[in-house]
């Protein structure tokens, strides 16, 4: 059965409207008044539904059932990473939602090629977050990880509370650098930070260690820009059981 992210909150018994995006799909899936969908609005859960009208650019539906199905995973894992060129950042996004991120923050730093402000940076977040929005789709969750805007590394990191409780990992090289996921239990937080091509630079490094990361290894082979987040992700969850 098809599922389709609803942003309007739903309840159990209601008739609505799709707003246009849920409606846009289910027009490209051809679906005929009667035809059955899994609907899920972010907040928990998902419900049973049944289309009722389909228009020229409009779709009713009636709502059924709720089902209190959750696919997350044990830890809540925050990426934040340098992004990456051309659409690599779009295979980030979709990759990281299927493996479980709860959010991602794109940086800019001092490495990266891609540099976003003003109106491009807000179509970009825009773009990442229907990226974000079809994997859950596909993959099962029903809670997306929200992707925040554009923001500088040095913002980024003011901006982070010296009393938030989370394991904050950065990616780097070195003696210092300890293997990841040590200190980071199952029902916690962690964030891991890391660069894009090229990676943070040693100042970049020494303000994130300040801010209270802790410098991490992936083990001794280089890893791609939108590799690393993931082969992070995934350790950090299986570490967290």
């Amino acid at each position: 059965m098809p599922r389709i992210h609803c942003a309007t909150p739903l309840a159990s018994g209601q008739s609505l409207g799709l707003p246009p995006g849920a409606a846009r799909h289910v027009q490209v899936l051809r679906l005929q008044p009667g035809d059955g969908i899994t609907l899920f609005d972010g907040r928990g859960g998902e419900f049973e539904a049944t289309v009722e009208r389909m228009g020229r650019s409009d779709v009713d539906v009636r709502v059924g059932t709720h089902h209190a199905v959750e696919r997350e995973a044990p830890l809540a894992v925050h990426l934040a990473v340098g992004m990456p060129a051309n659409d690599r950042m779009d295979w980030l996004v979709e990759k990281a939602t299927e493996l479980g991120a709860a959010s991602i923050q794109p940086l800019q730093t001092a490495h990266g090629v891609l540099r976003l402000s003003g109106e491009r940076a807000q179509k970009k977040q825009d773009h990442w977050q229907a990226v974000a929005v079809a994997a859950c789709e596909q993959c099962g969750r029903n809670r997306v990880p929200t992707v925040h805007p554009v923001r500088d590394l040095g913002t980024w990191l003011d901006s982070l509370s010296p009393d938030a409780p989370a394991a904050r990992h950065v990616l780097g090289f070195g003696d210092e650098a300890q293997p990841l996921g040590r200190g980071t239990p199952a029902g916690g937080t962690a964030v891991f930070l890391s660069g894009p091509e090229g990676g943070l630079n040693p100042q970049e490094q020494a303000r994130a260690r300040a801010s209270g990361f802790v410098l991490t290894t992936l083990g001794s082979r280089i890893l791609r820009a939108e590799t690393a987040p993931l082969a992070a992700l995934m350790h950090l969850l299986a570490v967290a059981g």
